[in-house]
């Protein structure tokens, strides 16, 4: 009886493991095991995405909102910078106080020194991959040889604890671990202090999300300050430490906190900052004091400082040092900007809801007019006003637009921008609308991440995709047709159906197309998620519920879908599977429609209609050609029978007593669907994509009339490569056309109508140019040298 027992216990352990085994191998778990489909061999796109997001906790609900136990991690800063506008180098010294809300006991923390990006040894440097040399831009050059000569990367000089005793850190590449004299324990603060200094990069040669640039007109320096201070990663409860090496697309993931920020910059310069000005005494003249004052409540942008002092300022040199005091409260991040060349301009902007004026305000230099002045902080203003509406009321004080070598980068309450008009002030209409679309996107990111506060550096698109459809939005409310660059489906077309790209929910280093795949599409799918699947009222509604649930807070991607189904109250794990977790597009197409009518019973309306039918059906080229020979019937009539004059579709007397027969076996409803006079239309729709959309149809009339019939997606959910959908009208069709105002990306138009409609294009003649050979250029070159020196006045002669 032991042995048996034994043997069966051994038997059970064995099978649990294989059992293990398999799950293992099948990438499934006991609660989300994978799903086998031998016999329909269809991928279920309708399956819910519980066993691909994470289990729902007291920390983050089912409902996607944070749980009970929600927590996160508190570091404030109080920081002392200097600008060196002759060695361009930042040298600072900064207190942190950590707080630990975790549940967790910490034994050492991780921060992040961001400007090591720019030494010789990073990840970023070390892994990037090039292309074959071929011929290389003098810029190009520069700048590939920076990155050989140029260490950019941050040289910490200090580490110590509040009584000034050194910690022990080891710095890794871009981030820092500083190990705790004790274990910090829930609840508990620590403060510690970090000296550092770091030269700054040059824009043009190193080019970065920071950095100076060089005007060799009046050897002047604008500098945009960013990633500048040793920051605390973020420590969460979905990730631990997110110490992920900062490789350049992968922006930040940080930590709330407030800052005091000191910044010593020389007397002539003017800073503009994340936080509000502390001493507006000691750094402003009276005058500009009282055109900040004015500004409040001005009606239209005003000037603080005019071009005309700006360039008078450019002439300047600097008598000594100012210290700039800023504080921002509840912010992720701390960025500023200093030149003598500032122009600023400022407006007050009264929110709803808020008591006192947003001040909306833009630092740029004389290179950056007219345009700058015209279109800056009006579109601050705009896009608070309508980013606002669509999400929360902005909750910051101050908004800034700066004009510098950063093209485009976001700070809370700060962020840089690059668009400038021609040396003669004129401008492009590219260059127009780039400038009020890139700050419109770069002062939306103060809502996402800056204040929802997503991981940027592992999921790109929760910032960058819902502020670029923001960003659409925003700007189909500035004017209209706004050139508007990503947002509509048929925009996005050419990159859904090619081959070279990743699903969105790809980390964001490994992103492929990283400008379509984090900004373009994501924009593009909440665009087709508002319009064509949900509807404005329905997703505006859970948009908002998202935005505010996680203001100050750090959702994830299922947090994210989850309030967006609860909030609804759809179910919407297709659209996510399909948008977010493959490369499927969007390809439907209308094989065959066919028509049908009912018969009413009666022969001599059925019979004769059929009859009709068959009489207009066209003679075959045989048939035609066959009449002229001769029948042996003709020969021999006596060959004729019944059959000859015989033709099943006349009426007989048969047919109408056994019609007359049928009717009275029928009651007054049934009599009444025989008078049915509804034409019945069965359509054959194929799914060639891949990814399952709701099925947009145009019907159009004989008389020219039509309707839209919209059906949703789950029409594809029991066969999602081909399904057939009956339609009843009243008037016969003359054509069916699929998604007629484009608005699902479909990347195939020519299947979606039918009948088949000939494709239109244009061609062009070109008359064909001989190129002249080296010899032809060689002479040329030397005719043009002989001008030359013909047009030379002529020495004079020595007397």
């Amino acid at each position: 009886m032991n042995a048996l027992r034994n043997l069966s216990a051994r038997l059970l352990v064995t099978s649990r493991f294989c059992l293990l085994t398999l799950l293992l191998l099948s990438g499934s778990t006991l609660y989300g095991q994978a799903v086998s489909n031998d016999k329909f061999k269809q991928e279920d796109k309708f399956r819910q995405l519980d066993e691909v997001l994470p289990t729902p906790n007291g920390f983050r609900n089912a409902s996607g909102a944070p749980g009970e136990k929600y927590w996160q991690q508190q570091a404030d800063y109080e920081i002392d910078v200097e600008l060196d506008d002759k060695l361009q180098k930042i040298i600072g010294s900064e207190k942190i106080t950590y707080t630990n809300n975790s549940p967790d006991t910490l034994s050492y923390l991780w921060l992040q020194l961001d400007t090591n990006i720019l030494s010789f040894d990073s990840d970023a440097h070390l892994t990037g991959t090039d292309s074959p040399l071929g011929k290389v831009g003098y810029k190009s050059m520069q700048q590939l040889m920076a990155k050989e000569t140029f260490d950019g990367s941050m040289k910490v000089t200090a580490v110590l604890d509040a009584e000034g005793n050194k910690l022990p850190y080891q710095i890794i590449k871009t981030m820092m671990r500083i190990d705790l004299p004790r274990p910090l324990k829930t609840g508990e603060s620590t403060q510690f202090s970090v000296d550092w200094s770091y030269l700054i990069n040059d824009s043009e040669s190193r080019p970065a999300r920071t950095g100076y640039e060089y005007f060799k007109d009046d050897k002047n320096f604008l500098y945009e300050i960013a990633h500048w201070y040793p920051r605390m990663a973020a420590y969460t409860d979905n990730t631990g430490w997110q110490h992920k090496q900062f490789l350049g697309r992968g922006e930040f993931t940080l930590e709330f906190g407030d800052f005091l920020t000191r910044i010593t910059v020389p007397d002539d310069h003017v800073v503009a900052s994340s936080g509000v000005l502390q001493n507006p005494e000691e750094v402003l003249t009276e005058t500009q004091r009282t055109r900040l004052t004015e500004a409040k409540t001005a009606k239209k942008p005003m000037f603080i400082i005019t071009p005309e002092e700006a360039k008078a300022n450019e002439k300047s040199k600097p008598k000594g040092k100012k210290t700039w005091v800023f504080k921002a409260d509840n912010v992720r991040d701390f960025a500023f900007a200093s030149s003598r060349k500032f122009i600023w301009d400022a407006q007050g902007h009264q929110l709803e809801g808020k008591t006192e004026p947003i001040m909306a305000m833009s630092y740029y230099p004389n290179e950056g007019e007219p345009l700058w002045s015209r279109y800056s902080t009006h579109a601050i203003i705009h896009t608070l006003n309508v980013f606002s509406k669509y999400t929360f009321p902005y909750p910051y004080p101050v908004a800034i637009s700066v004009n510098g070598p950063v093209g485009g980068m976001e700070y809370p309450m700060i962020c840089f921008n690059g668009p400038r008009p021609e040396k003669d002030g004129t401008y492009s209409k590219r260059t127009k609308y780039g400038l009020i679309s890139v700050i419109i996107h770069e002062v939306g990111h103060n809502y996402f991440p800056m204040i929802v506060n997503s991981d940027e550096r592992q999921w790109t698109w929760m910032d960058e995709g819902i502020t670029t459809f923001l960003q659409f939005l925003t700007e189909q409310e500035w004017e209209d047709e706004y050139p508007s660059r990503r947002g509509e489906p048929r925009d996005m077309v050419d990159y859904m159906k090619s081959g070279y790209q990743v699903p969105i929910m790809t980390n964001s280093e490994s992103i492929l197309q990283f400008g379509n795949n984090a900004y373009g599409k994501p924009a593009t799918a909440l665009n087709v998620l508002r319009e064509t699947v949900l509807g404005r009222e329905l997703f505006d509604y859970a948009f908002k519920e998202y935005s505010r649930r996680w203001m100050f807070k750090r959702p994830t991607p299922a947090d994210f879908f989850r309030t967006m189904e609860d909030a609804s109250g759809v179910d919407l794990d297709w659209f996510w599977r399909g948008w977010f977790y493959t490369t499927d597009h969007t390809d439907m197409a209308i094989e065959n429609v066919r028509q049908y009518q009912l018969e009413t019973g009666d022969p001599y309306v059925d019979k004769v209609r059929r009859k009709k039918r068959r009489d207009e059906e066209p003679e075959s080229l045989s048939e035609m050609r066959n009449k002229k020979l001769p029948k042996r019937t003709e020969k021999f009539p006596e060959l004729k029978d019944f059959y000859n004059e015989y033709d099943e579709l006349d009426v007989t007397d048969a047919d109408r007593k056994k019609f007359e027969s049928h009717l009275k076996e029928l009651d007054a409803d049934e009599k009444k669907l025989l008078e049915t006079q509804n034409y019945f239309y069965l359509v054959d729709l194929k799914n060639h994509g891949g990814l399952v959309m709701p099925v947009i149809l145009k019907l159009t009339f004989d008389d020219d009339s039509s309707r839209m019939l919209r059906i949703p997606a789950e029409i594809w959910r029991y066969n999602n490569q081909s399904v057939s959908k009956l339609i009843l009208t009243e008037k016969p069709l003359k054509s069916l056309t699929l998604d007629p105002h484009r608005e699902t990306a479909d990347t195939q138009l020519s299947n979606n109508e039918f009948p088949r409609t000939i494709g239109k294009s244009f061609f062009q003649l070109e008359k064909s140019k001989k190129s002249k050979n080296e010899m032809q250029k060689q002479r040329q070159a030397e005719e043009a040298e002989k001008k030359k020196d013909d047009k030379k006045p002529a020495e004079k002669k020595e007397e």
